[in-house]
């Protein structure tokens, strides 16, 4: 394989307002009435249109005085394209919710990433951290997977970072397969044991397999492809596949995400298990550091957060996730007052049921302004720059997007002002704020990733994308083969087995699974 780097625009682009980035007294850098040229794919100039536009005529121009420009957003936490929700898979706490996943029609890979990436991109997200859910079956399987998927970004026009989760234990449960097998009745044993082996691959394969993917993709595309490690949890990874992980990352300079203490459960068994949280174990095995990144965090302690900060770690916030599965609420004010980078994920999928990032900012937005009159909550431009700067670093493109900004790659996401402000907007309301709280899908007009332009008239261009939403409703509209159905019976035959096990943990004291202001007598 000898991947192809995708087109790049050289060209001039217009707006009323840019919004650059936050800046370090925590204010929002914009620039007014000014042109932006791109050079081979990166920003070259801000500033007036006619000095940015001097003896620059040859230049295609996009956008307008009434546009608003802003960094491509980024979805630091993806799993795949057609929703659970979609697939038939009712919501319940994520114990319950993962092994009904395993009953899900498979639908072809590079339809299943097309479909979440026209979301992304038709809502302004141009990057994303892509975490194939867990690998199985033979190796050649393995690259054609990983293939498909990146094919299908550098198709469309996105940024991607790829990795793939990585577990070598307690797949079902909190507890060892076979003993959680053992107690399964035959027929529902017989179906899945097969299908839990065929996932059991040897650590140092994996990591062989990490290293022939980076080698194919990101050396031949450093500008638009990252290949990331992605240990899956702490309880489906044991001290030595972790090691050998961070080892791997140390030695190819690569970016870690982890999923870590999403549930109360989690949390419990790090403390069941090791007599320590989660963070203090990954501590002393040397598994945190400025490359390592934490998703969701929604059970995690102040002293946690303080590790989490004194190692340099980035944490990524899935709000949507968090709430809709009755996971928690991650502590993303705590995490700030420490100065952690927090990046937004939309995991997989958010409230409604989509992939818009201006909804999770206006979520995270909401969900994090805490009662008083004088606390520190994230404003318009802390929340922007979470789903911006933060989650490119996220994803391995800090220093290189997230910004608009000479030396930064064109990434940019134009919003019409007057489709935010329809019928008006007070000229002394902050554009971020209008941005954050009246923005969304309806304004975004056109979308650049490297001076490309990707999203046109709020339509991705760079694909057939009628026919492909076409082809996707065509193979999840027919009937279910015997094999899908026998499927559903195994997983409603093995889902009371899992409810009897989770019936038998009891919360620790201390355990609320909610924060009231008050509570009646």
């Amino acid at each position: 394989m000898n991947p192809g780097e995708p087109t790049t625009g050289d060209c001039i682009i217009e707006a009323g307002t840019v919004l650059c980035g936050l800046s370090a007294d925590g204010t929002i850098s914009m620039r007014h009435d000014v042109g932006i040229r791109v050079a081979g794919g990166m920003i070259a100039q801000i500033g007036p249109l006619a000095a940015v536009g001097y003896g620059n005529d040859h230049l295609a121009r996009f956008g307008s005085a009434d546009m608003i420009a802003m960094p491509g957003l980024v979805n630091s936490h993806h799993h795949f394209g057609i929703t659970p929700l979609m697939q038939g898979v009712p919501f319940a706490p994520l114990e319950l919710w993962l092994p009904q996943f395993r009953a899900m029609r498979q639908v072809d890979v590079r339809l299943d990433t097309l479909y979440s990436a026209i979301e992304m991109l038709e809502s302004g997200t141009t990057m994303v951290q892509h975490i194939n859910s867990g690998l199985a079956g033979a190796p050649e399987n393995w690259m054609a997977t990983a293939d498909a998927t990146l094919k299908a970004y550098t198709d469309i026009g996105m940024r991607a970072g790829f990795s793939f989760m990585i577990r070598d234990r307690n797949i079902l449960t909190y507890d060892e397969d076979a003993k959680v097998l053992a107690a399964l009745p035959e027929a529902v044993r017989s179906w899945i044991a097969p299908k839990l082996d065929a996932s059991k691959i040897a650590i140092p394969d994996l990591m062989a397999f990490y290293r022939a993917l980076r080698e194919s993709w990101f050396d031949a595309r450093p500008d638009h492809v990252r290949i990331n490690l992605a240990p899956a949890n702490l309880h489906w990874c044991t001290d030595e596949c972790l090691q050998t992980i961070f080892e791997t990352a140390r030695e190819t300079d690569a970016q870690v995400h982890m999923h870590l203490l999403e549930t109360e459960r989690q949390s419990s068994f790090a403390h069941n298990k090791f007599g320590h949280s989660a963070v203090q174990h990954l501590k002393a095995l040397e598994c945190l550091g400025p490359n390592v990144t934490l998703g969701h965090g929604n059970w995690m302690s102040r002293s946690d957060l303080d590790i989490i900060a004194d190692c340099g770690c980035s944490m990524c916030h899935n709000a949507s996730s968090g709430l809709r599965l009755g996971s928690g609420i991650a502590p993303v004010n705590e995490m700030r007052r420490r100065g952690i980078p927090v990046a937004l994920g939309i995991d997989q999928s958010n409230i409604a049921d989509d992939r818009d990032m201006t909804l999770e900012m206006k979520l995270v937005w909401a969900l994090h302004r805490e009662t008083g009159l004088w606390n520190d909550r994230p404003d318009a431009g802390a929340v922007l720059q979470m789903a911006t700067e933060h989650g490119a670093r996220t994803v391995g493109f800090g220093g290189f997007t997230g910004r608009l900004e000479p030396g930064h790659q064109a990434d940019i996401v134009l919003m019409d002002r007057r489709k935010i402000g329809r019928p008006h907007v007070n000229a002394r309301t902050p554009v971020v704020e209008s941005v954050l709280h009246r923005g969304g899908r309806h304004a975004v007009t056109q979308v650049f990733v490297g001076g490309r332009l990707v999203v046109n008239d709020g339509k991705v261009i760079t694909i057939d994308r009628e026919a492909v939403l076409a082809e996707i409703a065509g193979r999840l509209e027919r009937p279910e083969t015997q094999g899908e159905r026998q499927a559903w019976d195994a997983i409603d035959a093995l889902l009371p087995h899992l409810e009897a096990y989770h019936r038998n943990f009891t919360p620790t004291p201390e355990y609320r699974p909610y924060r009231y202001n008050a509570m009646a007598d």
